[in-house]
């Protein structure tokens, strides 16, 4: 599977580890960063760098890293069609893509341990999409919040 990894500098750590088990496994990497753990960087960059290889086609899914997950998780859902999701646990890695179609995968590597995050990334890209009616619906009401965001009332 062809893969991008990114991580900010407290998810360099982990991200490494992740790396180098994913090509151990035959996976395509794309690695976007961070390349060091320089306390400069910022999230926001490697949620977007992440995002635009999973909208552009050039990853089949993604996994990002940061110190919490949460920031992370916000600007990657910025960009539409983008579904990143935070998962700390092994039913949420597995139910997001089967129920959500879950493209991208947030860990918290201040949350989370280096065995915890190897399974929850297994889990993430052994998943499938269930493509069942239900979810098929709730998909397409994401995408209609995407194209078009409810827009704050100018009364108040």
């Amino acid at each position: 599977m062809r893969i991008a990894l990114a991580a900010d500098h407290a998810g360099y750590s982990l991200k490494v580890v992740i790396r180098l088990w994913l090509l151990a496994q035959g996976h395509v990497i794309t690695d976007l960063g961070a390349d060091s753990p320089d306390l400069a960087d910022d999230y926001p960059d490697y949620s977007r760098a992440l995002a635009l290889e999973i909208i552009n086609g050039r990853v089949d899914r993604g996994v990002l890293i940061c110190g919490s997950g949460v920031g992370a998780t916000m600007a990657a859902n910025k960009v539409p069609g983008v579904r990143a999701g935070m998962c700390h646990d092994h039913y949420s890695a597995a139910q997001g893509v089967e129920h959500d179609d879950m493209n991208v995968l947030v860990l918290g590597a201040r949350i989370i341990g280096v065995e915890t995050a190897r399974d929850l990334v297994a889990t993430f890209l052994a998943a499938c999409y269930s493509g069942e009616e239900r979810h098929v619906r709730r998909l397409a009401k994401i995408r209609e919040l995407e194209q078009h965001p409810p827009q704050p009332d100018p009364r108040g």
